[in-house]
C-alpha cells in the first residue's frame, strides 16, 4: 500500500499511456480519447431523432467504463489514499499568482478564481463559464481532445492530429500570456 501511496515518477505514467495506444490498435483498431465520451453518453441516454446521436454507440461502451475507471480512480485516490501533508505549490508560481492579485489558493486550485464565491464575479464567469464552453466547442470542433489526438492522433501518424495538437499548444501560449492577463485583471 505505501508504494501506491508515494509519488511515482513521470515516466512511469508515460510508459503507461505510451503501451496504451498499440493495445488499442491490436485489439481491434480501438481509438483513445475522453471527449467522445459525452456524444456516447447522449447517444446512450437520449431518445431524440438526432442524427448525431444515432449509431451503435454499444461498440464503444469499453471507452466508458474507461471513463468510469478515471472517475472511480479519482474517488479512491482522494478518499482513502489523500497525503495528510498540505500540497506545496512552486514559490515562483505564488509569487506570480500574487502579482495579478490570486492570493487564495487551496490545495492546487486558486480559490480567487475557482469557488462558488468567485463564480458570481465577472472574472470568475469569464474563466469558468465561457472558459469551459469555448474548451468544449473547441473539442468538438477539432473532432477531439488533447489527449485524443496528441496521444493517438500522432501516433498513428494522422495529419488532422497534428495540426489540431499545434493549434492546442498556440493557443494555450496565446492564452497565458496575452488573454489570461486581461482576465485576471478584471
Amino acid at each position: 500500500m505505501e508504494l501506491l501511496t508515494q509519488p511515482w515518477s513521470w515516466w512511469v505514467a508515460g510508459i503507461f499511456v505510451g503501451l496504451t495506444v498499440p493495445i488499442l490498435l491490436l485489439l481491434g483498431n480501438k481509438h483513445f480519447g475522453i471527449s467522445g465520451n459525452l456524444r456516447h453518453i447522449c447517444a446512450a441516454c437520449i431518445p431524440a431523432n438526432i442524427k448525431f446521436f444515432q449509431y451503435d454507440w454499444k461498440k464503444e461502451a469499453w471507452n466508458l467504463f474507461f471513463v468510469a475507471g478515471i472517475v472511480l480512480g479519482g474517488v479512491v485516490a482522494t478518499v482513502w489514499m489523500k497525503d495528510p501533508n498540505p500540497i506545496q505549490v512552486h514559490p515562483d508560481l505564488v509569487n506570480d499568482l500574487a502579482a495579478v492579485g490570486v492570493t487564495q489558493i487551496d490545495g492546487l486550485v486558486p480559490a480567487d478564481l475557482f469557488s462558488w464565491d468567485s463564480l458570481l464575479t465577472l472574472r470568475g464567469f469569464v474563466l469558468m463559464v465561457v472558459g469551459g464552453f469555448l474548451v468544449g466547442f473547441g473539442t468538438r470542433y477539432a473532432g477531439g481532445c488533447t489527449s485524443g489526438h496528441a496521444i493517438m492522433g500522432l501516433s498513428t501518424l494522422q495529419w488532422p492530429s497534428l495540426v489540431a495538437t499545434i493549434s492546442f499548444m498556440v493557443g494555450g501560449f496565446l492564452m497565458t500570456h496575452l488573454i489570461l492577463p486581461f482576465i485576471l485583471a478584471l
